[in-house]
């Protein structure tokens, strides 16, 4: 009884109040009310600050939170570990990935996956904007660059450039920048990530970087829309090797100013702050790893 009082806690708080938790759980409001009280009355502790009005976590009730989410998930493995036997995975995990290599190294490594563990579901949201990764109840995310949140567990897949490239028949028309300040005199396709404009092109090694702020007709918060336009030949864009590589040796895309690339800069795998992670989450990641680590080695 205990689990389930938790479970419906932790209802309670995602649906934000009693009477939404009641609902979605099929439970009348009496009921919910009198199991949080239960929930409470067993730790000895108040875990929700309620009001006519609204409900507000007291700090026990955020450690109970953090905590219950782990419990529970590892209960379930536990369970799915005992019924189907310990060499069978199953159960949902939920992964955040950029929009571009979501669509295509990703998704097509999940669906070799799943064919092999039917018994798994898999949420696949792409962004390439912050995601968070504990609040919104990720399971692991891909990221490009360095990590700002030192709570999350880290897992790096080595280090990817970003590779300035244009279509055959964009650079045939304006002609082919020579050094990065020619940039200025070009239609550049421009990311948005969140709230910042990534217009400024960093270039050259760490000990002589070049800064050059670049403008377009185009701005778009989808990697993969970017990609799009360049390949239509609409101007010149700035993208990570593993979502141009395929279309350089293809000769879709050219690559430009390679003496003047700037370092690579890490990809890592994030993983929320808990102690124990399911079997299907460490499988997963281990097979995306592998991928991610030799995407275009041959």
């Amino acid at each position: 009884m205990l689990f389930n009082n938790i479970a419906l806690f932790l209802q309670i708080v995602e649906k934000g109040g009693l009477a939404a938790a009641g609902r979605e759980a099929g439970l009348s409001s009496t009921t919910v009310s009198e199991r949080l009280s239960a929930l409470e009355a067993h730790f000895g502790v108040v875990l929700l600050n309620r009001t006519t009005r609204a409900i507000s976590l007291t700090e026990e009730g955020r450690t109970l939170v953090d905590g219950g989410k782990r419990v529970l998930e590892e209960l379930e493995d536990l369970g799915a570990r005992i019924r189907l036997g310990a060499q069978t995975l199953s159960g949902p995990i939920r992964i955040s990935a950029p929009s571009d290599v979501g669509r295509t190294l990703v998704a097509a490594e999940i669906s070799r996956f799943l064919a092999e563990h039917p018994a798994i579901s898999i949420e696949l949201l792409l962004s390439d904007a912050y995601v968070d990764i504990v609040g919104q109840g990720f399971d692991m995310a891909l990221r490009f660059g360095s990590v700002t949140d030192s709570s999350l567990r880290v897992r790096s897949l080595g280090q990817k450039r970003r590779v300035l490239c244009a279509a055959p028949t964009y650079l045939a028309a304006r002609g082919i920048p020579q050094k990065p300040v020619d940039l200025k005199d070009h239609n550049c396709l421009v990311m948005r990530f969140g709230q910042n404009l990534d217009n400024v092109w960093r270039f050259g090694p760490d000990t002589k970087p070049q800064f050059v702020t670049v403008r377009g007709d185009r701005v778009a918060n989808d990697g993969a829309l970017v990609r799009q336009w360049c390949l239509a030949g609409h101007g010149i864009m700035l993208k990570s090797e593993l979502d141009v590589v395929p279309d350089i040796r293809a000769g879709r895309l050219l690559e430009l100013l390679a003496d003047h690339a700037q370092p690579a800069s890490p990809l890592q795998m994030l993983f929320p702050p808990s102690r124990a992670q399911p079997r299907r989450v460490r499988a997963l990641a281990d097979r995306l790893a592998l991928r991610l680590q030799g995407a275009w080695e041959s």
